[in-house]
């Protein structure tokens, strides 16, 4: 599904602007960081299902 590294967009857009995201950790829930403004939020799994618009960049494009 995701790896780390990966980018991804999010359909709502984070309270400082930002609408990209770069995934830090896997688990039973995702945690993912701002590239914008480099906060992090924890995400469930099912959640993020719904949230991700697109995959901007995956780990194999770095």
């Amino acid at each position: 599904m995701y790896a780390l590294g990966d980018v991804l967009r999010l359909k709502k857009p984070h309270p400082c602007g930002g609408t990209e995201w770069r995934v830090v950790r896997l688990g039973a829930d995702v945690k993912l960081q701002c590239s914008t403004c480099g906060k992090f939020i924890n995400c469930a799994r099912d959640d993020l299902k719904k949230r991700v618009q697109a995959v901007v960049a995956s780990k194999g494009e770095y």
